[in-house]
């Protein structure tokens, strides 16, 4: 592969059906990998755990676990808002784990799906999206 090819591939924005593609596991038809998300996002096992308010040793034992899917779901729901809006996902990841939101104490998008307000960023993408009224 050329360095022409390599720099075209990076300058490509990546669409997040291509990110979904790589959080799933070959072998497992439906469950996203927490693995992979923690590669993916650069976090460690117990940066996901306390976020989706598992034990750490869940992550790796147990990757089905409801509230753990249900935690990965909504970052997914979240980030997809979020990348419908900016039109490229490695925006949209940004964003996501280091924007500080001001109606929302600015705390970022990552920390309030942590807190189970999933829908209230969804909300405020939506807000932003829809633009000003008037």
């Amino acid at each position: 592969m050329s360095n022409h090819t390599l720099d075209r591939a990076a300058a490509e924005p990546l669409t997040f059906d291509a990110f979904m593609e790589k959080l799933h596991e070959p072998d497992d038809a439906l469950s996203i990998s927490p693995k992979r998300y923690v590669e993916e996002l650069r976090l460690d096992v117990q940066t996901l755990a306390d976020q989706a308010k598992v034990h750490r040793n869940t992550v790796a034992r147990s990757p089905e676990t409801e509230a753990l899917q249900r935690y990965l779901r909504d970052a997914l729901r979240v980030m997809k808002a979020a990348a419908d809006l900016s039109g490229d996902m490695k925006k949209a990841l940004f964003w996501f784990r280091n924007h500080p939101l001001q109606p929302f104490q600015y705390k970022t998008a990552e920390q309030l799906v942590a807190d189970g307000k999933a829908d209230a960023v969804v909300r405020y993408i939506s807000m932003l999206e829809a633009g000003p009224a008037g």
